[in-house]
């Protein structure tokens, strides 16, 4: 490799160290920046060039680093075919993230996770602690229509109840699939009669088509109402209604009336649901746990330099540069892709230096046995590389192929530290094979390169 090529790869490697640490610490590089913007200002009384600050993207924590609240809800999937229950959670999901969002709560992830036969939506609130508002987000209504039984079915429950059998299902009404999931929006109304207060619906385009298809077949019969299974209003159909217009009565006040419109504009549920587990992490422990994981980063990192200066001496320095840049290169990734860091993607990352340092090892071993051999330092550094690079692929590929598979099948918190792991391992690729052949290549030809005792024990 030539001189000026080695020379312009260094000037890219430091641009792209500098360009980490801008992501990584831009308020540092903000303080510059306004310090020389100023000193045009008042010693040139003139600004010459504005620098422009650099935008600053925060790390996007996870809970136990961050403190805040998680919720895992059952879903009652009992009156749902097993074809539409991945579209049915899916639109769960859909309806509780967009109630999370009028509380404004920043990068809540919601997500749906399977117990075997069961459904669970896990909720991530960072930052949020309050109880009201945790309630608040589970508290959105579950809004179903229901048509009347015949007597025949209703004397066939009522025989089974005599006969000792427990009745879990409604006496006199059946489950339709008209649910608020087709609910378009809701209103406030009054009757125009008794001017009590009452909650307009107005259902989408294929809600209508089920709205009126349920109330043609039950002409002069009673079509139910129910909100988180508890019945409204039962009214009795005069005619098929067209138009996805539907209202609900049921001796409300105002302010009953008006919080259940709200409620169902936030989205009213497909499915209902039901709170089975609430941890809430405080600021404090969360805060004690990012520290904990920085020193042991930073310990674990000045460990790694230390070794290898003392083993490996030149060779061993440069490879601690090149540690260096890889962590910084790491963590831009971290803030621009982004990932949500958590303790177990921050064990992934530091577990990730090692491999960064084991493909450093292979490679200064093969050198030092190439020099030993009596082979030119420019020769030596090739071969090195070279010849380790079998062993150095397959390392990394394979830690890699298990990472993927890790992230495909994983809980959400493996699937964190094998995003990390993933992350890690093809920066430290990067900063063994390249950076560090790089700072290598900067040595041949030098007078440094003829001194063996700064390469060799």
């Amino acid at each position: 490799m030539k001189k000026r090529k080695i020379y312009i790869c260094l000037i890219a490697i430091f641009a792209l160290a500098v360009f980490g640490v801008a992501i990584v610490l831009p308020e540092y590089l903000n303080q510059s920046i306004e310090y020389i913007n100023d000193f045009q200002t008042k010693t040139l009384r003139a600004q010459i060039l504005e620098i422009p600050h650099i935008p600053v993207i925060p790390f996007k924590l996870g809970l136990d680093l961050q403190g805040g609240s998680q919720l895992i809800y059952d879903a009652d999937l009992q009156s749902v075919e097993k074809k539409e229950k991945s579209e049915v959670m899916q639109g769960l999901r859909d309806v509780i993230e967009r109630r999370i969002n009028l509380f404004g709560v920043r990068e809540p992830i919601v997500r749906v996770e399977e117990k075997g036969e069961r459904k669970q939506l896990v909720v991530e609130l960072p930052g949020i602690k309050n109880a009201q508002a945790i309630e608040m987000i589970g508290k959105t209504p579950y809004l179903e229509f229901k048509e009347e039984k015949t007597k025949e079915e209703i004397d066939q429950i009522l025989e089974r109840q005599k006969n000792g059998e427990t009745i879990t299902e409604d006496f006199y009404f059946r489950s339709t699939n008209l649910t608020g999931k087709y609910l378009k929006k809701a209103e406030l109304d009054f009757g125009q009669t008794a001017l009590e207060p009452q909650v307009a619906l107005e259902f989408n385009e294929e809600g209508a088509k089920i709205f009126e298809d349920l109330t043609s077949r039950n002409v002069d019969k009673r079509v139910a109402i129910y909100i988180d299974n508890v019945l409204i209003s039962a009214p009795v159909v005069r005619e098929a209604i067209s138009g996805g217009k539907a209202q609900i009565s049921g001796k409300f006040t105002i302010n009953e009336a008006k919080e259940l419109v709200r409620n169902l504009n936030a989205g009213a549920l497909p499915v209902p649901i039901k709170l089975i587990y609430q941890d809430i992490v405080g600021p404090t422990l969360g805060k004690i746990s990012l520290e904990k994981s920085l020193q042991a980063g930073v310990y674990g990192f000045l460990a790694v330099a230390l070794f290898m200066i003392l083993v490996y001496r030149v060779s061993g320095f440069l490879a601690s540069v090149s540690l260096l840049i890889y962590g910084i290169i790491l963590l831009s990734l971290f803030k621009l892709i982004p990932v949500t860091l958590t303790l177990a993607g921050i064990g992934g990352a530091i577990l990730s230096v090692g491999m960064a340092v084991d493909a450093n090892v292979l490679n200064f071993e093969r050198k030092r046995e190439e020099l030993k051999q009596g082979e030119t330092f420019l020769v030596a550094v090739e071969k090195s590389f070279s010849r380790s690079w079998p062993a150095v692929r397959d390392s990394h590929f394979t830690a890699l192929m298990i990472a993927l598979i890790m992230f495909s099948f994983g809980t959400n918190f493996v699937k964190g530290f094998a995003l990390a792991l993933s992350l890690g391992i093809l920066a430290s690729l990067f900063s063994a094979l390249f950076i560090t052949r790089i700072f290598l290549m900067v040595f041949v030809g030098t007078r440094l390169e003829k001194i063996k005792w700064l390469w060799t024990r």
